[in-house]
This record gives structure tokens, sequence and C-alpha cells, in this order.
């Protein structure tokens, strides 16, 4: 019989992951043994299996399994009584038979380590090719390959390296976008006499859809967004590019209409409709950001700002300033002012006003902040944001930004489970 038709391998030696019904397949087949450390090294150091299972049972008696590198059953190794009729089985034809894709390379190699055969790979009338080999108790396997396992095993491994190659070609594309959005970020920070400020973006995986940003409208005016796109991984990345160029695009075309004259909270308006404009036309249906976006002016110190849905700003009044308090400071909550961006074509806009003072801080954040989960289940909350943000006031904004965060990630169980973005403006005296 040839090869090619060998009843020993064919389709169904390979498992099949489309089955309904329950699954089933072998586990391991029973190899007495006498000394079963003996066997387990000979197993391991000259066969190059794998050890599966090792316990002892409180009785003192220990079960071992071992497996070749590729096999999907295991040998159990268990050491027979003398005198028991378990022993004498020992030393004899297991009816155990391994496949190989290369007989004589597997050959070669086990005789190199000492491995005892019966005799030399050879060609039996039924095809392929065959030999037959004893660990250190005599007892006696199988060896056996045929052209379909060579083949078998080609597919597979071609397969793996496509599979592979896929994966790394996906990790670059994801390394090159994630350096990219980085340079979305602001590379360098306004300089203002009354206001420092700061951010971070912390993605939960390599990109992600919160966006911050800092850029000048003209000397001493500055704006501050900060906005959360609904969703996560690359497509809220795009949104968020999206999202950074319309804002950009429309903020600079505001400067140059308004180079040399006031500004008004209709400007602000106009340019945020407009914004919501372009981003719902570029996309989907049920797709959307929340957004707040502040602006400051350096000589007056007030702070305009529209809340798009997004969750309320803190700003941390100093109460130094204003008379005695028993805890330094209290929190104005900058609520929503309009719905969020990106849902409807027809969209209106409302701005507030707030005037900070020496020593005020503002905290703009996503939900990944106050939305953490560690292994209770607990949320970080607002409460915790305001505690540590309260007890580092006096730090440059940088610090504040940092300990924030690396409080909300230290909280985070097991892992961040969402983009952490923040923002802290802190003015000066």
């Amino acid at each position: 019989m040839g090869s090619s038709h060998s009843p020993f391998w064919t389709d169904r030696s390979l498992p099949r992951l489309d089955r309904q019904d329950p699954y089933l397949s072998l586990h391991f087949v029973i190899i007495f043994v006498r000394d079963q450390e003996r066997s387990l090294r000979f197993y391991l150091d000259q066969l190059g299996f794998r050890l599966v299972v090792d316990h002892r049972f409180e009785s003192g008696d220990r079960w071992i399994e071992v497996a070749p590198p590729d096999g999907s059953a295991n040998l159990a190794l268990v050491p027979a009584k003398p005198n028991s009729e378990e022993y004498k089985l020992i030393g004899r034809d297991n009816q155990v038979f391994f496949l190989t894709e290369d007989v004589t390379a597997k050959f070669n190699e086990w005789s190199k380590r000492g491995v005892r055969f019966h005799h030399p790979p050879q060609e039996p009338a039924w095809g392929g090719i065959f030999t037959r080999f004893e660990d250190v108790d005599g007892n006696s396997f199988g060896l056996a390959g045929f052209d379909e396992v060579r083949r078998g095993v080609e597919v597979q491994r071609r397969a793996l390296a496509e599979k592979l190659e896929s994966e790394h070609r996906v990790a670059q594309e994801m390394e090159i976008a994630k350096q990219v959005q980085a340079r979305l970020f602001p590379q360098k920070l306004p300089s203002l006499r009354t206001l420092e400020f700061a951010g971070a973006c912390v993605p939960a995986r390599q990109v992600g859809g919160d966006y911050y940003d800092f850029f000048e409208l003209r000397l001493g005016r500055v704006a501050l967004p900060l906005a959360d796109i609904a969703g996560k991984g690359v497509a809220a990345a795009l949104l968020m590019a999206n999202l950074q160029a319309n804002l950009r695009s429309q903020y600079g075309t505001l400067a140059a209409v308004k180079e040399f004259f006031p500004l008004a909270l209709e400007d602000f308006e106009h340019l945020l409709v407009s914004v919501n404009r372009s981003f719902y036309e570029s996309s989907g249906d049920s797709s959307y950001a929340t957004l707040f976006f502040a602006d400051y002016d350096d000589t007056s110190r007030r702070l305009c700002y529209a809340n798009c849905g997004h969750l309320p700003a803190l700003l941390l009044r100093n109460r130094h300033s204003r008379g005695p308090s028993d805890d330094g400071f209290v929190v104005e909550h900058l609520g929503s002012t309009s719905t969020v961006m990106g849902l409807f074509d027809r969209w209106e806009c409302r701005l507030a006003q707030v005037q900070l003072a020496p020593g005020d801080i503002l905290v703009i954040y996503t939900d990944g902040v106050t939305e953490a989960v560690n292994a209770d289940g607990e949320e970080f909350g607002e409460n915790h944001l305001l505690e540590i943000a309260a007890a580092h006031r006096h730090l440059p904004a940088p610090l504040v930004v940092q300990q924030i965060i690396d409080a909300a990630r230290q909280f985070s169980y097991p892992e961040q489970a969402d983009d952490i973005t923040l923002l802290v403006a802190r003015c000066r005296d």
C-alpha cells in the first residue's frame, strides 16, 4: 500500500474545532515503570519530552505525566509494585506509536543520546518509514513517519509563519500609529505670565481616543481643550486625530480673522459649532465626543469654557486669599453647557465664564481617571481625585498631573482599562 493511501494518517487525525458536540480527546496512556524518577529523567533528558503533571498525594504517591513537544496525549509514568500483575507488563510492547515528520533525523538525534533502537528506520510494505525504540525499562514504542505527516506539518508551519508575519506587521503599524499619535499631543507649551499648565495622556492600549491640547489664539490667549472619543483603540484614535485637526484648523481661522479685533463669547460658540459640523460630516452615525474647551485670558485671568457633555471640570478655589479656612480650598464644578459633539448636525453651544485667582487650580480629566477600578470593584472616584489634587496643589502643574496619573494607575486592577487623560492649570500669584 502506498504512503499516499496510508490508513495511519488522515485529516481526521487533526482536531476539528467546528464540532458542536461535547469535546473528547485522548488524555493519557499509562506506562508502568520500575523507578519513576529514573524514567522521568529518561523522557525529559533523552527524548526531550516535557513535564505536564507532577503531583504528590497525601499518601506520598506521586503522579507524573509527560508528553512529546508537539503531542496532544500524555504518558503517565506509573510505578508498578514488584510481583504485581502490572509489574509483569514492564518491558513489553505498549502498542504506542509516535509520529514525526523526519524519522531518520529523530533516530540519529536519540541514538546520540543513548536511546536504544531495535533497528534503523525501514520502509515497510504499508508505506512510510518506521522503527522501534525502548525506554530505560525496556518498554517498546513505535516511531513512524508518512508523507502526509510531513505535508501536514509543512502546511501548519507555513500558516504559523504567515500568522507571525502578520502579527509582526500589525505590531509595527501599531508602533508607528503610537508614535504618530504621540506627536499630535502638544510638544511645546505657550508661555503665560499668570497661568502654568500641563497635561498627559496614558492610553489603555497602544493608541487611544482621548485628546488634550494647548494652542495660542494670540499673545496672552490660550485654549485648553480636552476630549474623550466614544470607543477605544484604532477607530477612536482616528476620530481623535479628526477632531484635533478640525479644532486646530477652525481655531487658526478664528485667529486670522480676529487678529486685530476683540474676542467675545460668541466667537468661541461659532468656532465650536463649526467644529461640530465638520466632525459630524466626517464621522459615523454613532460616533461622538465629549469635549471640555477652555480659553484663558492672561491679562484678566478670565476663563471662558464650554462643557460639551463632558465630566465637570474641578476648580479648586484657594480660600487663603479670601480668609481663614479649615481645608484651604473650596471646589466648583464646571458642568455641562452643551451636549456631546458629532451626533447632531444642528447643534447649539453655550459658553460660561469664571474668574480665576492666584492659587486656584483647574483639573480637567476623562473618565479613565475617576472610573478606574480596583480589585474590590471600587472606583477611583472624584473624591479621591480631589484629595490628591488638594494635597499637591502647591506643586507645579506637571507634578500634580503626575501624582494623579500615578495614583489612578496604581489603583487600577489588574490593569488599566481605559485611557487616562488629565489637564491641570494653576493660577500664579
